[in-house]
């Protein structure tokens, strides 16, 4: 492995871990951004040279450079990389090289669940003294972090994203296939069949011996072929999780492997059905690693999730404020189901669109998920660098909506309007994967101000 390295936008969860886990195996790391954050910041205290803003001045001379699909072809440091001859990597390219170890590569895909499910693989196996080696897409609970190297761990996580088609490119000994349905249209032009190519790429890459796990209720999955799929779910699988009960803020489970019962009791505090799918997904594949998962049962009761996942922002006036990064309709429905068996409140959704073609393409699967919100607040659309498109926009979504509001402006805006409108016995939660995340913020300065 080079010792040299430069990050153009390394500020980012995905892009910071990498840079982390870098410079946890001794490599020397630089890399800029436009704004410094929490995550630069973390960064700088364990080595790496951070520059704000972008210059050609910052690229050193013999590094690979790590860049992100975002990232312009006439950025300057870019520009200057190849003036340099430097070699250029995708972030998923450095994540390939990264994976290649003697570490069982555990990943995780598919459209939904990806952070949350490689989250807690890493977060059990921490807790359980395994030492596993990952990097994830966001925060986890209690280890702070979203990268860590252990040398004397045997496992490596990560989630393997699907979204710009980069997933061929990674080997994984065990891959656990969430669900597949249509998203990131944008680059999956046929939507669902484009991506389950993408899909069938990837599987056919890997090694004879690896194993393939995927959700047996998911229908998008049943579509992949032609290989000998070991199966989770609720009805017919080889992983069954039956007995489920679910609480008031928590669920309980028995996970039968097989028929024969392999661990009884399974809390999960996360609520919500699809939050069963993901700890029966992570038992699963720690199962099929050898893990004794007797050992991490325990554990999946401490799990409260990862950042931007159902997160607990603040509360305002005794008003609760939860963010959460769903931006996807299945995604919206699932954690507002969740937040409806939580909680007795009134649930004020504060939902951003993230990405026009996404909002063209799911138009009414967004306004189904959105419907069993009490009440409904439409922010503009976060376009996430894509152009507009005649005829999408948010205030035409929301008048075919019942019960909702478009509040227009930036985040700040929103909640400057929102605030006094909130009562009692409200509860809010922020939908999206933009400047949503901001809301909590915003409307804590609004109460102060």
């Amino acid at each position: 492995m080079n010792k040299k390295y430069h990050f153009i936008a390394i500020g980012g969860v995905g892009m910071s871990g990498l840079a982390k886990y870098l410079l946890q195996q001794g490599c020397e790391v630089s890399g800029s951004d436009i704004s410094d954050s929490k995550y630069t910041k973390q960064l700088k205290e364990m080595g790496a040279k951070i520059f704000i803003g972008h210059s050609k001045e910052h690229v050193p001379e013999g590094a690979i450079v790590v860049i992100s699909s975002a990232i312009r072809v006439n950025n300057p440091e870019l520009v200057r990389a190849k003036e340099l001859g430097c070699k250029i990597y995708h972030r998923s390219d450095m994540l390939a090289e990264i994976s290649r170890s003697d570490k069982t590569f555990i990943g995780f895909a598919g459209t939904h669940g990806k952070t949350t499910t490689s989250g807690m693989t890493s977060y059990v196996l921490a807790k359980a003294g395994l030492n596993p080696s990952y990097v994830v897409g966001g925060i986890i609970p209690e280890l702070y972090t979203n990268a860590e190297y252990d040398s004397k761990g045997k496992f490596f996580i990560a989630e393997m994203d699907e979204s710009d088609g980069t997933l061929v490119k990674y080997r994984p000994d065990i891959v656990v296939i969430n669900n597949l349905e249509a998203d990131h249209l944008d680059f999956y032009k046929n939507g669902l069949d484009s991506i389950l190519e993408t899909f069938q790429v990837l599987l056919s890459n890997l090694r004879s011996d690896a194993k393939i796990l995927i959700n047996n209720d998911n229908k998008g999955n049943l579509k992949l072929k032609g290989y000998n799929f070991i199966t989770f779910g609720f009805d017919e699988a080889e992983y069954l999780a039956k007995n489920k009960v679910f609480a008031n803020g928590y669920s309980t489970f028995d996970v039968y492997h097989n028929n024969e019962l392999l661990l009884e009791n399974v809390k999960v505090i996360l609520p919500g059905e699809h939050n069963i799918y993901n700890a029966l997904a992570v038992i699963a594949a720690c199962n099929e690693a050898g893990v004794d998962v007797s050992l991490l049962k325990d554990h999946f009761a401490t799990f409260t999730g990862m950042g931007r996942r159902f997160q607990k922002m603040a509360t305002i006036n005794d008003i609760p404020v939860y963010d959460d990064y769903a931006h996807h309709p299945t995604e919206i429905k699932a954690t507002l189901s969740a937040m409806k068996n939580f909680t007795s409140r009134n649930v004020v959704a504060v939902f951003q669109p993230h990405r026009y073609t996404r909002l063209q393409s799911l138009w009414n699967e967004f306004k189904n998920s959105l419907v069993s919100a009490d009440r409904i607040i439409v922010t503009d659309v976060y376009a996430a660098s894509e152009d507009s498109i005649e005829g999408i926009n948010s205030e035409k979504f929301t008048s075919e909506l019942s019960n909702a509001e478009y509040i227009s402006g930036s985040i700040d805006d929103v909640a400057k309007k929102l605030l006094p409108t909130l009562k009692e016995n409200d509860i809010v939660i922020g939908l999206g994967a933009g400047t949503i995340t901001n809301l909590a913020k915003c409307l804590e300065k609004a109460n102060e101000g």
